[in-house]
């Protein structure tokens, strides 16, 4: 089950996973060409929709949907809509998906969260603030799911060629094909958390501190 599949990754992946002969199944806000299910995941009627598409159980679910725009003050809403999607979606992706892996003692989950997380962002900060607290929901969830064999692994990365790539640097950039190369990593390992490209997240690191400091001023 891929959650944003439209577009960007959400699509790469896939592509990719359906020519390695998985059964997949794509729910996006947006019609796509691999799409099977049009919903929003903010939409109250996006649960149920969901629980349809997952009924015979789900072996894998990569929660790819994600929004976020640079900030606008005569548009608050658009960050608000950032918490919305990429954090409130996941946990109500995770409530729908989740009891049936409990209940069959296997199962994979994947987030796909940022470097941004890292710090908060005045530019985005609906964006970052929504990316930090996905991180730290999907490693709470691993740790509290790990007893049961379902393992929860969280994808942070860096700038990806799609349309969420709205900032005017964008260093080290790598490709949505690269990104499903990283994702079918973890498919395999089942790492905790991932950081791609490890570069960046090492600046990301360093920085945050002095980050943190300008922003109390």
């Amino acid at each position: 089950m891929i959650i944003g599949n439209s577009d960007g990754i959400g699509l790469a992946l896939t592509r990719r996973l359906r020519a390695d002969g998985w059964d997949v199944a794509g729910i996006s806000r947006s019609p796509g060409e691999l799409t099977d299910v049009v919903a929003d995941v903010t939409d109250p009627a996006y649960p149920d929709r969901l629980a349809e598409v997952v009924a015979d159980g789900v072996d894998l679910c990569v929660y790819a949907a994600g929004t976020g725009e640079l900030l606008d003050l005569a548009d608050l809403a658009a960050q608000t809509r950032a918490l919305e999607v990429n954090l409130v979606g996941a946990a109500r992706t995770l409530e729908v998906v989740l009891p049936a892996m409990i209940a069959a003692g296997r199962g994979h989950v994947i987030g796909l969260s940022s470097i941004a997380d890292a710090t908060p962002n005045p530019a985005a900060p609906g964006y970052a603030a929504s990316k930090a607290g996905l991180t730290s929901f999907l490693l709470g969830m691993r740790a509290a799911l790990r007893p049961h064999g379902v393992a929860v692994s969280t994808i942070r990365f860096g700038f990806v060629d799609t349309k969420m790539a709205k900032s005017p640097v964008k260093p080290m950039m790598i490709t949505a094909d690269r990104a499903v190369d990283v994702i079918l990593r973890i498919l395999r390992t089942r790492a905790a958390v991932v950081s791609y490209p490890r570069p960046v997240a090492a600046v990301a690191s360093l920085t945050a501190p002095l980050v943190r400091a300008s922003v109390r001023r």
